[in-house]
């Protein structure tokens, strides 16, 4: 719901409002209802608007409470703002319209930092204390929305997107060797709070940064789940985990119906749409219009999985819209679809949404979408050789599973300059699975998979690619309670049944047999997995582009080998070598870089 952007000066010097104005226009499409500029002292503020909540002018942004002490932008939605609004008009405050941006600015009066305790939802929020100066920024727990930081001389600026910051310009633009490391490990994943750019930082999620006057901050991380067998579920039997999962997802996926527009779902056909759908059906929802996508076939994979999203369509009697993408509208649909990225994104799918988003926002603004699933209930192929109780070796055993390419690989792959001397990704890895508070090997390669590798490229990847139509996409599965109570799941229970042993159990109260039991399925777009035609002459395109020449990211015998035969080398985790190294060159090249 809608992009924000702004600046805070430091120096004694007036925001530079032509620069926010700026940055504002870029995310025009994230908001394409309404837009707003606010400036006072130091700070200046913008928003585009996607009206969902209070679909009146009182819900515009930016928005000043009603006694002036603060102002503030905000992207995403509070699920619970209705409860939270009783809660505060019985606290003595006064509400001037319906919307849940203006719940935020009451709760950050009542409660300060600590008002982000209080919300169920998925949010991003810059607020401007008036009259001491301080600015709050704010990221929901597991970073759905998201929030890019870019610090200049005696200033700092911030946006819903990293194109936007660049629009607004004076960015570092040159690339950080640990986070280009990280991408080429991790299948194009950078954690938090790096990019790839030496200029661009994201607060990272579950974060509240506090900005004081002379731009020093300090950040607080206000929630992390336990990954352990807390003794309140000790005596759970199998048949009461299936339950308690299947009501804590019914909880996550009413809270998400919470709208003043129709929202429907994009239904893949697979386990974790399907559920959705299903619930919503056992919820009273009629005539529900749901979403599917599928691609041309491509050197004998085929490209879509209709017939599953076309049985759960017919089972629950939902409003169906199937859409078919021809392979000659992948070139230019995928110049669109990196346009659309704040970061680079090698999965195949980002162009599957991007465009199912255009087609999917011509009917709803709203739509629940599955993605979290795997992360939370350990659907990943990866994860039964995490499953020994020892945690001993947990971290090369997860780099073996997970990562592209190792250190040793890359040497091979990135010009020696580009290199880091030693092996970040695996470090990082490792002082994630180190940290106390998970149990065994498989609940500490969850937590970081949950908030980390998740956050930086299935949900970022949704996020960008519904937002560039004016789509708001939410995510049942990422409920908080909803992963609270995963985590203390027993390892045993998600790993059963093949992986989302747990949910599949929950499945089968609900949903067809065939649903349930199929093998596991992706957003399938074969043109892109086999480099086909138009694609691969793309990326032959930016390889050879001067640019490219100019910054000279990777070794040119490493380039000619893939190029000599685009379809032979797969990265650890079979995704196209030449696809993943290409598409950070051209994502660099769209967006002026």
């Amino acid at each position: 719901m809608c992009g924000l952007s702004g600046e805070i000066r430091f120096d004694g010097e007036r925001p530079d409002l032509a620069a926010v104005q700026r940055m504002s226009d870029r995310l025009a499409a994230r908001g394409p209802d309404g837009e707003g500029i606010w400036s006072r002292g130091p700070v200046a503020l913008a928003h585009r608007r996607l009206k969902i909540i209070d679909l009146s002018d009182l819900g515009a942004q930016p928005m000043t409470d009603a006694d002036d002490e603060v102002t503030g932008v905000f992207n995403g939605c509070i699920y619970n703002y209705r409860e939270l609004s009783e809660e505060l008009r019985r606290l003595g405050h006064r509400f001037r319209s319906t919307s849940d941006t203006e719940v935020v600015l009451h709760a950050y009066r009542q409660w300060g930092t600590a008002c982000v305790d209080h919300f169920y939802g998925m949010f991003a929020f810059a607020i401007f204390e008036h009259r001491t100066g301080r600015l709050v920024l704010g990221r929901d727990r597991l970073g759905i929305k998201p929030l890019y930081l870019a610090e200049g001389p005696g200033r700092l600026r911030f946006a819903s997107s990293l194109p936007a910051l660049l629009a607004g310009g004076e960015v570092d633009t040159s690339l950080d060797p640990v986070a280009v490391h990280q991408y080429l490990s991790w299948h194009a994943t950078v954690a938090a709070p790096r990019t790839v750019l030496n200029g661009v930082r994201k607060l990272p999620p579950a974060t509240v940064r506090v900005v004081e006057p002379d731009g020093s901050h300090q950040d607080h991380r206000y929630w992390q789940p336990s990954y352990t067998r807390r003794p309140e579920y000790a005596d759970m039997s199998p048949t009461e985990w299936r339950d308690a999962v299947l009501d804590a997802l019914r909880t996550a996926v009413r809270r998400r119906m919470v709208s003043d527009v129709p929202v429907g779902v994009l239904l893949s056909g697979g386990l974790d749409s399907s559920l959705i759908v299903a619930l919503l059906a056992d919820e009273g929802q009629r005539d529900l219009a749901t979403f599917s996508v599928g691609f041309e076939s491509e050197g004998g994979a085929e490209g879509d999985e209709f017939e599953y999203s076309d049985l759960i369509a017919k089972e629950f009697a939902t409003d169906h819209h199937r859409l078919m993408v021809p392979s000659d509208r992948l070139p230019t649909a995928l110049d669109g679809a990196i346009a659309a990225m704040s970061e680079p994104m090698i999965s195949h799918d980002v162009v599957a949404f991007h465009l199912l988003s255009e087609q999917v926002a011509k009917e709803v603004k709203v739509v629940q979408s599955g993605q979290g699933a795997d992360e939370v209930f350990a659907g990943y192929h990866w994860y039964p050789a995490l499953a020994e109780p020892s945690r001993e070796g947990a971290a090369d055993r997860y780099a073996e599973t997970y990562f592209d390419r190792s250190h040793a690989d890359l040497s091979r792959v990135l010009r020696p300059e580009m290199l880091p001397p030693d092996d970040v990704a695996t470090r990082f890895v490792r002082e994630h699975m180190a940290a106390p508070g998970a149990e065994t090997a498989l609940d500490a390669a969850l937590r970081l998979d949950t908030h980390v590798m998740l956050v930086d490229d299935p949900v970022k990847r949704v996020d960008n690619m519904t937002m560039d139509w004016g789509l708001e996409a939410r995510v049942p599965f990422l409920d908080h309670e909803l992963v609270e109570l995963a985590a203390a799941c027993p390892p045993e229970l998600k790993l059963a049944d093949g992986g989302k042993g747990v949910l599949k159990d929950a499945g089968r109260k609900l949903l067809p047999h065939e649903v349930v039991d199929r093998p596991k399925g992706y957003f399938p777009v074969p043109a892109i997995t086999h480099m086909a035609g138009p694609v691969l002459e793309r990326v032959r395109e930016a390889l050879q582009a001067p640019e490219a020449k100019r910054r000279g990211l990777y070794q040119d015998s490493y380039l000619a080998e893939l190029l000599a035969a685009p379809d032979e080398h797969r990265t650890r985790r079979g995704a196209n070598a030449l696809w993943q190294v290409a598409l950070l060159e051209i994502w660099l090249q769209t967006h002026g870089i």
